[in-house]
């Protein structure tokens, strides 16, 4: 049986655009966009796992809102369930520590990028509720 991990994506909001960030070329997924976060340590939140990781990744701060939804997929190193919520930056501007890039783009133009497939779901859900 693979191993299951459970993680959490920030949709970071701002000014109508959306956070995007790239893997690095090292590790699972290299260079894959995906929502920043991680994975849910033991006897922590969906949402405090979320806070932690963009403090840890990205240095700044965010409140964490509504979910988007859940969704889980399997890869070659396991089966992945991810929680996306929509998130509003409160205070930094991120910046990389862990990921190869950062870009904000605007809910009509994320289809543009090569997402990581458990991210893939969340993007119609966003495009509906930032767009309607």
């Amino acid at each position: 049986m693979k191993k299951e991990i459970n993680v959490v994506g920030a949709v970071i909001v701002d000014g109508g655009k959306i956070l995007c960030a790239q893997r690095g070329p090292e590790g699972s997924l290299p260079d894959m966009w995906e929502f920043p976060g991680g994975k849910i340590e033991p006897g922590e939140s969906p949402r405090g796992a979320l806070q932690r990781e963009i403090a840890e990744e990205l240095e700044c701060t965010v409140e964490v809102g509504e979910k988007v939804t859940t969704t889980t997929y399997e890869y070659d190193f396991g089966v992945v369930t991810l929680t996306t919520f929509f998130c509003e930056l409160t205070s930094g501007t991120p910046r990389l520590t862990e990921h190869a890039d950062v870009i904000w783009l605007s809910p009509s133009d994320l289809g543009v990028l090569r997402w990581a497939p458990a991210d893939i779901p969340a993007i119609e859900i966003i495009r509906g509720a930032l767009t309607s």
